[in-house]
């Protein structure tokens, strides 16, 4: 370390652009304090998750207190590995997009907020070798820039089996992997998968009276990580990263209800100028597919059509 001191001085002296990223590269490469451009608003975070996310009080919760508890750890012994869970429309990508915003101000247009989709990425099944060489080099790579990176791992379900236990290294306790501080690191994968483990529980749990909000984490935290580990199609089947015990919490994004759709309606149409139409919230709440079909209790597609129907009945 001593012999690259006079290059990283020469580098500062310099005081170029190009200089300064060479040199942040090569702090970051043995420092356990590189932040990059690292501006976490926890309690902005909080305040966007209860005013913005409808019917999630078991997301809102968590996804809170894990951040809040990672970030105040300066010396955390492992990344923060998040697992959404849920039927579409239910706010999954809406928090991971808050979590780009209030750690660095820009989400999905950050250097160090990066974002994978299957489909795009790692279109094929047969190629699974490859894109394992390839996520392990760009992790890698992207943490030795920036140990406060983020991975967004979209579509799980859509994800080829197999490849995503290659960041298992990058997942445990130990200190460092391949020359590079990750500790401070945080993954967030998003799927459908356990959706019907967690459908299965609130229909039951509406169809004893009880609450909604009664819903505790450790009522589904167990069912989920046993639905998503067994099923062929989350991405995560048979994972050693699931057997290994890496992630630190398994999110339940719960099925939306009418009152929910409509509380969707109306935060967009305040977005619009339009807070006060309460025929287009009516409109919109009746137009939506509800399930199952004894009862109609929960929107078949989330809040996801909500902004096109929007359009439709203004």
């Amino acid at each position: 370390m001593l012999a690259v001191l006079p290059a990283l001085l020469l580098l500062l002296l310099l005081g170029s652009r190009s200089a300064c990223g060479v040199f942040q590269k090569l702090y970051c490469s043995f420092s356990d304090s590189c932040e990059c451009d690292f501006k976490p608003g926890i309690r902005d975070l909080e305040w966007d998750l209860y005013k913005n996310v409808f019917g999630q009080h078991l997301a809102q919760n968590l996804v809170a207190e894990e951040v809040s508890r990672f970030l105040l750890n300066k010396s955390p012994d492992r990344p923060l590995v998040l697992s959404f869970h849920g039927s579409s429309g239910t706010g999954k990508t809406l928090v991971s997009t808050m979590l780009g915003n209030h750690l660095y101000g820009s989400a999905m247009s950050s250097p160090f907020v990066h974002q994978f989709v299957p489909t795009l990425h790692f279109p094929s099944a047969e190629r699974v070798p490859q894109y394992q060489e390839e996520l392990k080099s760009w992790v890698k790579g992207n943490l030795t820039a920036c140990a406060r990176s983020v991975f967004i791992f979209d579509e799980m379900e859509k994800m080829p089996a197999g490849l995503i236990d290659v960041l298992e290294p990058f997942l445990g306790p130990s200190h460092v992997v391949f020359r590079t501080n990750y500790r401070k690191a945080i993954y967030v994968f998003i799927s459908t998968a356990g959706q019907e483990a967690i459908h299965r529980l609130v229909l039951e749990n509406r169809l004893a009276g009880r609450d909604r909000d009664e819903i505790k984490p450790s009522d589904l935290q167990d069912v989920v990580q046993q639905s998503v580990y067994s099923n062929k199609t989350s991405g995560l089947y048979l994972s050693s990263i699931v057997q290994q015990n890496l992630i630190t919490r398994f999110v339940p994004f719960l099925p939306l209800t009418r009152t929910h759709v409509e509380r969707c309606v109306r935060a967009q149409l305040c977005q619009r100028g339009s807070c006060n139409r309460d025929d287009v919230v009516e409109a919109v709440g009746g137009d939506m597919t509800y399930d199952p079909a004894e009862g109609h209790y929960f929107s078949t597609t989330g809040c996801k059509a909500v902004a096109a129907k929007i359009s439709f009945f203004l």
